[in-house]
């Protein structure tokens, strides 16, 4: 990946927790030059309101239930300072429930990771801004017998339902089957944290994730667990990864200048870097890649 511009520190005045809807929200000065191309609708509310469920290490929730750190915090303050606008971070249960909620008009945008598929970009403008790299977290009491991806056939996977690493664990799935191996039980849950759970209790032999997530929660219980990844011959790292944005809001095409200029200023790669993202950043951001695939 092509070295960005040094970091700039990023300070936005006037953060504060956000009463209703449960999410976090974080302060910004409107009068940037994308400002002006925003939606009226969030101009007159002077807010981007963002769906998330829990998935360390892109959004960590507090034991408050509003309080929100991780990838997803840094980057929609880095955003949302480049647009002139505050952010707002509110907790679902679950992809099915952001994108219903953006549906409804409750949110306005979810940032995944989420793939990026021609049927959602029917009703969803899709900025790509990283691709995936699908990992399994194995609990080191029972895993002995999982040295490697291909080690999973036969076993049960929990991963968050609906997300891409169902759709991966169904590739690796496919691809146990094409040696003559069994398939893949995957069990699908509301979030990571649930699969991390399902996975030490022993309901499930492995937690589908990405790589950064399974770093994480390795970090966090550094003798707890080990993880292995999916090779791309078994179906991983061709997937791009999204933030979803309703089309009828009109909030994509300036969404995806707003990500051009923390490319362009630093802020990607600090985030990129801080969280060790650097195997699944793209060069640059790019709107509805399902389209023209």
């Amino acid at each position: 990946m092509t070295t960005l511009a040094a970091v700039a520190a990023l300070t936005l005045a006037g953060a504060s927790a956000c009463g209703g809807g449960g999410g976090e929200t974080t302060g910004a000065t409107g009068g940037t030059a994308l400002y002006d191309r925003l939606p009226d609708a969030i101009k007159e509310a002077g807010v981007i309101r963002f769906a998330g469920d829990s998935h360390p290490p892109y959004r960590i929730v507090a034991n408050d239930g509003k309080t929100v750190t991780g990838i997803d915090k840094e980057m929609q303050d880095a955003l949302g300072k480049v647009l002139g606008v505050r952010t707002e971070i509110s907790i679902v249960n679950g992809l099915p429930a952001a994108l219903s909620g953006m549906l409804a008009s409750r949110y306005d945008a979810f940032n995944g990771p989420v793939k990026d598929t021609a049927e959602r970009e029917k009703q969803f403008d899709a900025i790509v801004w990283m691709v995936s790299r699908t990992s399994y977290l194995i609990p080191k009491s029972g895993s002995a017998a999982v040295k490697s991806a291909g080690d999973l056939c036969g076993k049960r996977v929990a991963g968050t339902a609906g997300s891409i690493v169902e759709d991966q664990t169904k590739r690796l799935s496919d691809w146990c089957a094409k040696q003559g191996k069994p398939a893949i039980v995957f069990i699908g849950l509301a979030d990571t944290n649930g699969t991390i759970l399902a996975a030490k209790s022993g309901r499930a032999d492995a937690a589908g994730m990405t790589e950064s997530g399974a770093i994480d929660a390795m970090n966090k219980e550094k003798d707890a667990f080990t993880y292995v990844t999916q090779s791309d011959e078994q179906g991983a790292g061709i997937d791009q990864l999204a933030m979803l944005v309703p089309k009828a809001g009109g909030l994509g095409p300036v969404m995806l200048e707003a990500f051009k200029e923390i490319f362009k200023n630093g802020e990607y790669q600090r985030i990129v870097d801080k969280y060790g993202l650097k195997n699944v950043a793209v060069d640059e951001p790019k709107l509805n890649t399902a389209a023209v695939r």
